[in-house]
């Protein structure tokens, strides 16, 4: 029954210890928050493990709660300078003297402070000339032998106790010469290298510093600590070694080697707070002396709070706390971080506080004078800065390591780099020191002065994450040092910033995933689209031609991959970053945005390749009017110098062909967006309602900020994400309202262009490539155009009564337009026809010279239009055509399966595709292009304004040279004068 007892007791024992350790294992760095005032009068606040230690017997709190003293009727038996023994006075009608080592009756009354009270002008003598206690006070000579240890004090009216120090070395009053006398204290012979390194360097200067304050305290403190185990000369050195940037060498006599040495030499002492790199009494300055001991710290166990950005448990306030030391290492006050005792540059509150709001890429830079510098900081402040876990119910503290880039070891900087394998980590850090770089003297002018020009305070997520947990935060320091020269005029720039982390790894692997998927896609289209060119050519050969073509496709397939890549990436961090509701993702690093702004520069580049080569083919294309208005009538014309009339056709009109080259060149660069109101659009949702607020680099969803709040910077993927998402948004809405409702209900231009043909009795060819092209049916059911405006609406009417028969080019079709595939025989029969015309544009040596140009090209014109006419009336078996459906396959993939080799094909096409060779039939191109265009120039300058200003003007640049040279390849294409081209 017993050992089932036992074993019991032993089982709920090892359970309790087991959740002690898996609650407290992610602390290891941890202490609970005690504060001076929590200690109570029993006990007193130990700055060196920031604990409450509990005095002995007869000890109560002192004033400062730093220290025991004596309760009142107690006396100082035993003291070494940091603790004390006490002993209850024996009589009740005796005091305890004021030095508070021996018990005394008074002469008169007793004070307040339980000690004996002279009249004034009187004075109070409590011991005898030899310095031995008095039964009852009176005056007396000082003596400076035991058990006196006294000596007059600074005015020579009063026998005081001497220092322990030098009653602990040479039991006397006086050092003597076997000792060491250093910052008023007596140390015994050979208790540490006489002769210390008291120089500090300056690294970036390249300066040695004689410090004067080293050389007056170094030693002094290093003694004291070591053999009193004096915790503020404890603190004293640590301070000196957080001056000295932590750097240390293989000697000994430094002031980071003094540290070092007695770390060493004191572990028999144990540790403060449970922390191995802590030691009893002395500051915790190193996370060890190896390094490796980076990822312990950072990255061995989360932070047990998880942080939300919305909800009920909405949580991003980061609270730090810092304890604070003088240089002289007292302890002076617990301060809660922010509000600028970290941040040098001056800022309001609530902007200064934004840096503590988790998810919030907080930076501010400014500007100092260094004469500010100096007046403003006398002595430096060192705070040890600790993270509050906020669900604790202990409310405890977690040690923030820092990150020292001036620390060096053995003339080495090693914080340095990158790899975290060769950090070392240490404690402490101070702002501005203008103490240290003083040669002559303590009070005399600084040669040197070191400031904190970049802290940093880093956290990174943890991987997978969907509770929001971080790894403990890592604080970067860099100091700057600054050779004093004319304080008045000179400046240092310093930075406060907050940055947070995720690894970005798995993003990059899954981007390069599909780039590389989708590029293999890129690659079969852009082969596809190159044998389709190929076929449409009627050449079989693989030439250099052929290798740009394909290029010049791939250009534009692949900057369309980088596109989808980058919308997706920009749209996927905008919205799992600014919606999650637990933190799981954050946003890239400015650094770690460059790959992704590389991708945009290479779409945009890519995509220019593509949108130029539009325009060239757009300016190649080969049209031609065919005109089927035949003759009304003949008329008689007199033949000068014979007398005689001959009779002969009526001319028909030029002016409908006219009209429909004039209605071409008007549609050739309209779009299915408006240019203006597109940008118009995209600047007043940017601005003006303020989407652009939503790639700030915080978690805020907020479109308004107000302007006391703290703005912190851009997220050039969230730019691009927000940029791309306003752009391509009103765009696609302008091109469904355009298509289901403009076309509709007010007009389409491309559907009224094929009407006009049918009025105007013409037939547009159009050749986009040698053998392949499009062609408009506008051959008039009425036989006649040339008519007046009675015979005109009589036509139209009898056509709206369905009296007469249908447009299409076929008997009982309407189908008009068409994708036509020709033979090399009928494009040879066109290139022979044209090629008078084509030499006289040609260079000089091949033009004839006695030809006419006017007499040429109307020859040309009337001999292609009958041509293409009889070509249209099947009037040539050997050039002879067929009419048929495209396949589904043919039409998704945009070739065509069969070779015209003897007979040409014409594709039925209701889908009006001969706006391909318009601005109206790319408009996916365009679109895209423009888009890359703004956010190009955005990311360059993050400046909407500026994006959309250049973007419009390119716009219109783009569309002049559009109708400019259209209008030119008109003209020569088509044979009409490009003076009637208005």
């Amino acid at each position: 029954m017993a050992t089932g007892t036992r074993s019991a007791l032993l089982y709920s024992v090892s359970i309790i210890i087991l959740l002690k350790i898996s609650v407290f294992s992610c602390q290891q760095f941890s202490i609970s928050f005690r504060q001076p005032s929590d200690c109570g009068v029993n006990s007193y606040f130990d700055i060196s493990s920031l604990s409450c230690v509990k005095c002995g017997s007869n000890q109560v709190s002192s004033k400062s709660g730093l220290a025991c003293e004596c309760q009142a009727g107690s006396r100082v038996l035993v003291s070494n300078g940091v603790s004390i023994l006490c002993q209850q006075c024996p009589d009740a009608d005796q005091v305890v003297t004021q030095d508070g080592y021996e018990c005394i009756r008074c002469p008169g009354t007793v004070g307040k402070d339980g000690k004996c009270q002279c009249p004034e002008g009187s004075v109070l003598v409590e011991r005898d000339g030899n310095g031995n206690p008095l039964i009852e006070a009176r005056c007396q000579a000082c003596s400076a032998t035991d058990p006196a240890f006294s000596a007059p004090d600074m005015k020579g009216n009063r026998c005081e106790r001497c220092g322990d120090s030098f009653i602990n070395s040479s039991q006397s009053c006086v050092c003597g010469t076997s000792n060491t006398l250093a910052g008023g204290m007596c140390f015994p012979a050979n208790s540490l290298p006489t002769s210390v390194a008291s120089s500090v360097i300056f690294s970036q200067l390249t300066l040695p510093v004689q410090s004067a304050w080293f050389s007056s305290f170094m030693y002094s403190s290093a003694a004291a600590c070591l053999l009193f185990s004096n915790r503020t000369a404890c603190q004293s050195l640590g301070n000196m070694c957080v001056m000295n940037m932590h750097s240390s060498s293989s000697i000994n006599n430094d002031v980071c080697g003094l540290y070092n040495t007695i770390y060493r030499t004191t572990a028999a002492q144990g540790s403060s707070q449970d922390i191995s790199y802590w030691r009893t009494n002395l500051p915790w300055l190193y996370y060890g002396d190896q390094p490796g001991m980076a990822s312990q710290a950072l990255q061995n166990e989360p932070l047990p709070v998880g942080f939300s950005f919305k909800g009920a448990q909405k949580n991003t306030n980061i609270e730090l706390r810092a304890a604070v030391y003088s240089v002289r290492g007292e302890f002076l006050r617990w301060e809660s971080v922010g509000r600028g005792n970290l941040q040098l540059c001056p800022d309001t509150p609530t902007r200064q506080q934004s840096a503590f709001k988790f998810g919030t890429a907080y930076k501010q830079s400014c500007v100092l004078s260094v004469s500010e510098l100096l007046t403003g900081y006398p002595e430096p402040l060192f705070y040890d800065v600790f993270l509050v876990i906020q669900n604790s119910q202990d409310n405890r503290l977690l040690a923030v390591p820092l990150l020292n880039a001036n620390q060096q070891f053995n003339g080495q900087f090693v914080n340095q780099g990158s790899d975290m394998s060769k950090w070392f980590l240490t404690r402490r850090l101070m702002l501005v020191d203008t103490l240290s770089g003083r040669e002559k003297s303590i009070s005399s002018s600084p040669v040197v002065i070191r400031v904190a020009s970049d802290i940093k305070i880093g956290f990174q997520l943890v991987p997978n994450t969907q509770k929001g947990q971080v790894y403990p935060p890592l604080m970067s320091v860099a100091y700057s040092d600054i050779q004093i020269k004319d304080p008045s005029t000179q400046t240092v720039t310093v930075t406060f910033s907050v940055e947070y982390t995720m690894n970005q790894e798995e993003a990059r692997i899954k981007t390069d995933i599909a780039l590389g998927v989708l590029g293999g896609v890129a690659v079969v289209h852009s082969l596809l689209k190159t044998a389709s060119w190929k076929r449409r050519i009627a050449s079989p050969l693989i030439d250099l031609e052929t290798i740009m073509k394909f290029l010049v496709f791939y250009a534009g397939d692949l900057a369309n991959v980088f596109f989808i890549i980058t919308v997706g990436t920009g749209l996927y961090w905008l919205i799992f970053f600014k919606a999650q509701l637990f933190v799981s993702v954050l946003l890239p690093l400015p650094a770690q945005e460059e790959r992704f702004v590389v991708y945009v520069g290479c779409a945009f580049a890519l995509k220019t390749v593509q949108f130029l080569h539009k325009i060239f083919v757009q300016l190649s294309v080969d049209v031609f009017f065919i005109d089927w208005e035949r003759p009304r009538g003949k008329t008689t014309k007199h033949v000068e110098g014979s007398g005689e009339t001959k009779s002969q056709a009526s001319p028909v009109s030029i002016w409908r062909t006219y009209f429909v080259a004039n209605e071409w060149n008007e549609i050739q660069t309209i779009r299915k967006i408006n240019p203006t109101f597109q940008v118009m659009a995209v600047l007043f949702f940017l601005e003006v309602v303020g989407f652009s607020n939503l790639a700030l680099r915080d978690p805020s969803s907020n479109l308004n900020r107000s302007a006391e709040e703290y703005t912190p910077p851009y997220s050039l993927i969230l730019r691009y994400g927000v940029a791309t998402a306003m752009w391509l948004c009103i765009g696609l809405i302008q091109m469904i309202f355009f298509t289901v409702f403009h076309e509709r209900f007010v007009e389409d231009k491309i559907r009224q262009f094929v009407d006009l043909c049918s009025i105007s009795n013409i037939s547009v060819l159009l050749l986009s490539h040698r053998c392949f092209g499009y062609y408009i049916h506008g051959r008039s059911v009425h036989g006649h155009a040339d008519t007046n405006m009675d015979e005109m609406n009589t036509n139209l009417k009898r056509e709206a009564e369905n009296l007469c028969g249908q447009r299409g080019l076929l008997p009982n079709s309407d189908t008009q337009t068409f994708q036509i595939s020709i033979t090399n025989r009928l494009r040879a029969q066109y290139d022979r026809i044209i090629e008078p015309i084509s030499r006289r544009r040609g260079p000089s040596r091949l033009v004839d010279a006695t030809a006419n140009p006017c007499e040429q090209s109307t020859k040309a014109y009337h001999t292609m239009n009958r041509f293409l006419g009889s070509v249209i009336d099947h009037a040539h078996r050997e050039m002879d055509y067929i009419v048929k459906d495209k396949l589904l396959f043919e039409r998704v993939i945009g070739m065509e399966f069969i070779e015209p080799l003897d007979k040409s094909i014409f594709y039925n096409d209701d889908s009006h595709s001969f706006a391909d060779v318009l601005f109206y039939g790319n408009e996916g191109v365009l679109l895209i292009f423009d888009t890359l265009f703004f956010c190009v120039v955005d990311l360059g300058k993050q400046n909407f304004i500026l994006a959309a200003v250049l973007t419009y003007l390119q716009q219109m640049i783009f569309r002049l040279i559009r109708n400019g040279l259209g209008r030119r390849n008109l003209a020569n294409k088509t044979l009409v004068d490009k003076r009637f081209l208005i």
